[in-house]
């Protein structure tokens, strides 16, 4: 049977195993955070049914989805994500980033199944980690989970993005669930420390903001590639093409020499349209045939708006299709040619600023040069 030593020695020969952290991942056994039933990839993985296969996955280098829907039953309908043990080397990398040191106090927000907390209470002490869960039904099988583990940290029930004022101040903060706007509270009550948290929007969301604060105010810049649930109350749009394409018939059509899929592939490119264009999210169709063709569709949060962009190999000139109050593939090109008129600055150029009163601003290269924003 897998043991937890097989998770130590998967991170070890990753070169992810982060010395000051290696106690705590020998010492907590991630079985004790993960149901007997959960998800992996495409598969449902029960431990009664396959408990070698299910050891398999816990012990391994893996994230494993542990509720979706937010814990709602929907009959046929789209599963979202909403609740995760996620990837160790990911938790490590994030915890690097962190820069924990003895006689830490810090908050986590979204506890999710614990194992992260059980990571930080095995390294500080219970005292000096607090946990916050806005998922009643999350919160308590983490509290068990913990217990099981010998750990106590402080659980609290509660919207993560107030922070937990009670027990501030917090020399460090982190986010386990993505966030689009760095809530003022957690720069209040994290006064001269440091925040990271996984950042961005529907369009892209593959960022860590690393923020330090001093005198009420955070600055700090985007590193990394996570992929975390989202905060409930800041997420994005989601869900089937079916559910955010109508009056298809009535779209505003036109050309464009942009290429969709520079716009698309680029991680660079989707970053700097990322930051200046909010209230969107995209889905790459391709083409079943071999023709290598693709449709690149944005979709507005409020699934007023939608474009679509058709890609043909060889062309150089794209048809768009556009319908809504907003014009998605304007906002989008436009948000394309500043990036482009500024040299295509990659992704570490840009910073983020949040004041005490919630207020974030992106910038190129230095805080005096503000990116705009599109919408």
């Amino acid at each position: 049977m897998t043991t937890r030593q097989r998770l130590v020695e998967i991170l070890e020969h990753k070169g992810a195993l982060l010395p000051e952290w290696a106690a705590a991942v020998a010492g907590v056994d991630r079985a004790l955070f993960v149901p007997d039933t959960y998800q992996y990839r495409e598969s449902l993985i029960v431990k009664k049914d396959s408990p070698e296969k299910w050891a398999r996955y816990v012990y391994g280098d893996t994230p494993l989805i542990t509720q979706v829907n937010d814990g709602k039953s929907v009959e046929g309908g789209y599963e979202l994500p909403t609740s995760s043990t996620s990837m160790p080397s990911l938790m490590l990398q994030m915890l690097g980033l962190l820069e924990v040191r003895k006689g830490h106090h810090v908050l986590e927000v979204g506890t999710g199944t614990g194992y992260n907390a059980g990571w930080l209470t095995h390294r500080l002490g219970d005292r000096l980690v607090t946990s916050i869960e806005m998922d009643e039904g999350v919160a308590a099988e983490a509290r068990k989970n913990l217990r099981r583990a010998g750990l106590a940290p402080r659980l609290i029930l509660g919207d993560g993005l107030s922070g937990v004022k009670a027990h501030a101040p917090f020399d460090r903060l982190i986010s386990t669930c993505c966030v689009q706007e760095i809530p003022g509270a957690w720069v209040e009550q994290t006064p001269e420390g440091r925040i990271v948290t996984p950042w961005g929007n529907g369009y892209f969301s593959a960022s860590f903001a690393v923020l330090d604060v001093s005198r009420g105010v955070a600055t700090g810049r985007f590193s990394g590639y996570p992929a975390f649930m989202w905060a409930r109350q800041q997420r994005p749009g989601y869900g089937y093409l079916v559910d955010y394409l109508h009056h298809e018939n009535e779209g505003t059509k036109s050309r464009t020499t942009v290429n969709p899929e520079s716009v698309r592939n680029d991680t660079d490119a989707r970053f700097a349209v990322a930051v200046q264009v909010s209230g969107l999210w995209s889905m790459l169709c391709t083409a079943d045939d071999g023709s290598d063709e693709s449709t690149l569709w944005l979709l507005a949060d409020d699934r007023r708006s939608w474009a679509s962009l058709d890609y043909v190999p060889g062309e150089t000139s794209f048809e768009v299709d556009q319908y809504g109050p907003r014009r998605l593939w304007d906002e989008v090109r436009i948000a394309y040619s500043w990036w482009s008129e500024h040299g295509r600055p990659e992704r570490d150029a840009f910073g983020l600023t949040v004041t005490e009163t919630g207020g974030q601003q992106v910038w190129l290269r230095t805080p005096e040069v503000p990116v705009p924003t599109v919408r």
